[in-house]
C-alpha cells in the first residue's frame, strides 16, 4: 500500500483547516458614506415634513435615525476634518473653512478614515466636495491630495461646484482637471459613485461621496421647482434641491440593492453641518456658523444589516467624530490616539453606551466660541470679543486663538428646551462644575494651537462677530 509521508499529510491537512476558518470568517462590509453640504435637521422629511426624501425616509426605516447627531464643527472644512479623523478639528487646525490658495489644509501626518480602511484590504474612493487642501496639486502650497490620505480614486471639487450645481467646470479626477460637465452636480456624483462600484472586484470598498447640495449656488430641475411653487423662488430651489440629492442618493441605494451587495454595506448618511436657512432648522437656534443646535444639529442614519438594537431612533448625543472609531470598533482596526469620538456599535448593537470624553465644538469667528454636549444638557462659553473678524482664517485670529478667555456662559437643557430659548446656567447646581470642563477644553486648544505658517495678514471685509451671518 501506497503510504503518504507524514508532513505532507500534516501540511495538507493545515491547509484545510486555513481553508475553513477563512470561508467561516465574516466577510467585511462595504462602507457607503453619504454626505450632503449644509443640509439641515430639518430638511429630512421624516423631521421638517417640507420635503420629500423617499429614500432618505427608506434609509432610516430600514436601520436607525440619531436624533442627537451632530456634525464636528458648524461650517465645511473642520466638519469634514473631524469626519475623516475622529477627532476635533481644532485639535488637528483645521480653524475655519478653507478659502482657496490658503494655506489651510488636513495634515498629512493626520490618519484618515481610509487609510485605516486600506489597511484591511478596501478599495477606497472619494467623490464629490474635498475642502481639505489644495487640489490643483499646487507646487507651493504642496498639499496632500486624496490619494496620499488613502483614497485610491478621486473624482472631486475643491470647494463647491462651480458656477453652480449645474454643468459644473471644476471636478477634478486624479489630479487632472475635466473641465465643463453637463449635468447637475449630485446627478454627477451619484454616476461616478455608480460607475467606480461597478468595477470594484472581490475586494470589500469604501466610497465616500459628498454631494455638493444644498450649498449655494443653488441649481435645481424646474420639474421639482415647480412642486413648490406656492413659495418665494429661493425657498422653492432650494427644497427642489433636497429633493433632488434625494433622488441622486436614491440611484445609489438602488445600485447597492439590484447588485446583491446591499445586505453586506453598512451606509451612512448625514451632513457636515446646519443649514443656512434658518427654516430648514427645524427650530433649533441659529444658522450656519454658530455653535448652537441650528448650525451644529444634523441628520444622521446609520444602516446596516448587522443592527441589533430593536429601536428605530436613537437619542443619544452623537456625531461625526464617531465614524472613525465607530468603523475602527466594526471592522477590527486598532484606532488612532487622540481620538475625540466614541464608538456607536453599543448603541448598534442594543447595549449600554458610555462616552469616553464630552463633544465639543470650536468656532473663533461667531458667538459662543465653544460649546460642550453633557448628557442632555448643552453649555456654552462667550468671549464677547469686539475685534472684526474675516472670512478666512488669518494670522490675527491665529494669535487671538492663543489668548481667547471666556467671560460668559450659556446652559440649556435640550430635552426641556429644543430651541435653547431659556438659559438655566446661573441657576443651576453644577454650573461650576460645567464651567470648569469648558473652561479645560478651551485651554486645551489654546495650549496646542496648531503652528499654521503663511496666513494672510491684512485682510478686507471684516465684520463683528455678531454681524457676520443674521438668522
Amino acid at each position: 500500500m501506497n503510504r503518504i509521508p507524514f508532513f505532507v499529510f500534516f501540511t495538507s491537512l493545515l491547509c484545510l483547516q486555513c481553508n475553513d476558518r477563512a470561508t467561516k470568517e465574516p466577510k467585511k462590509p462595504n462602507v457607503v458614506l453619504l454626505l450632503a453640504d449644509d443640509m439641515g435637521y430639518g430638511d429630512f422629511e421624516m423631521i421638517g415634513r417640507a420635503t420629500k426624501t423617499p429614500n432618505l425616509n427608506r434609509l432610516a426605516k430600514e436601520g436607525v435615525l440619531f436624533d442627537n447627531f451632530y456634525a464636528a464643527a458648524p461650517n465645511c472644512s473642520p466638519s469634514r476634518t473631524g469626519l475623516l479623523t475622529g477627532k476635533s478639528p481644532a485639535k488637528v487646525g483645521m480653524y475655519s473653512y478653507r478659502p482657496p490658495h490658503h494655506p489651510l489644509h488636513l495634515p498629512d501626518k493626520e490618519v484618515t478614515l481610509a487609510e485605516l480602511l486600506k489597511t484591511k484590504g478596501y478599495r477606497t474612493a472619494h467623490i464629490g466636495k474635498w475642502h481639505l487642501g489644495d487640489l490643483t496639486q499646487d507646487a507651493e502650497l504642496n498639499h496632500p491630495q486624496p490619494h496620499d490620505q488613502g483614497f485610491d480614486h478621486s473624482l472631486g471639487t475643491e470647494n463647491n461646484a462651480e458656477p453652480s450645481h449645474l454643468n459644473p467646470k471644476n471636478f477634478i479626477l486624479n489630479g487632472n482637471a475635466l473641465g465643463l460637465i453637463n449635468g447637475y452636480s449630485c446627478q454627477i456624483v451619484a454616476q461616478e459613485s455608480i460607475d467606480w462600484m461597478s468595477q470594484r472586484g472581490d475586494d470589500p470598498f469604501f466610497l465616500y461621496a459628498a454631494f455638493h447640495e444644498p450649498h449655494r449656488i443653488v441649481a435645481s430641475p424646474p420639474k421639482l421647482v415647480e412642486k413648490y411653487k406656492h413659495l418665494p423662488t429661493k425657498d422653492a430651489e432650494y427644497l427642489a434641491n433636497i429633493d433632488h440629492l434625494d433622488l441622486a442618493i436614491g440611484q445609489i441605494l438602488d445600485y447597492l440593492k439590484q447588485n446583491d451587495l446591499i445586505d453586506n454595506t453598512l451606509i451612512i448618511f448625514s451632513s457636515d453641518n446646519g443649514s443656512y436657512r434658518l427654516a430648514s432648522n427645524a427650530g433649533l437656534k441659529a444658522v450656519k456658523s454658530y455653535l448652537y443646535d441650528g448650525g451644529i444639529r444634523v441628520p444622521g442614519i446609520v444602516k446596516w444589516p448587522q443592527i441589533k438594537t430593536n429601536k428605530k431612533i436613537i437619542h443619544s448625543p452623537t456625531g461625526l467624530v464617531d465614524i472613525v472609531p465607530t468603523l475602527c470598533d466594526i471592522i477590527g482596526i486598532d484606532p488612532p490616539n487622540g481620538l475625540d469620538g466614541t464608538s456607536l456599535l453599543p448603541l448598534l448593537e442594543g447595549r449600554p453606551f458610555q462616552r469616553q470624553r464630552p463633544l465639543y465644538w470650536f468656532f473663533y469667528r461667531t458667538q459662543p466660541e465653544i460649546a460642550m454636549r453633557v448628557g442632555n444638557h448643552m453649555i456654552l462659553g462667550l468671549d464677547h470679543d469686539t475685534i472684526p473678524r474675516a472670512h478666512q482664517y488669518s494670522q490675527d485670529d491665529h494669535e487671538y486663538i492663543q489668548t481667547i478667555t471666556l467671560k460668559d456662559y450659556e446652559l440649556y437643557d435640550l430635552n426641556q428646551d429644543f430651541s435653547q430659548e431659556n438659559d438655566i446656567f446661573d441657576i443651576h447646581p453644577r454650573k461650576d462644575s460645567l464651567q470648569r470642563l469648558i473652561d479645560n477644553q478651551l485651554a486645551e486648544i489654546r495650549n496646542n494651537r496648531y503652528p499654521w505658517e503663511d496666513l494672510p495678514l491684512n485682510l478686507e471685509k471684516r465684520k463683528k462677530k455678531t454681524n457676520w451671518v443674521q438668522y
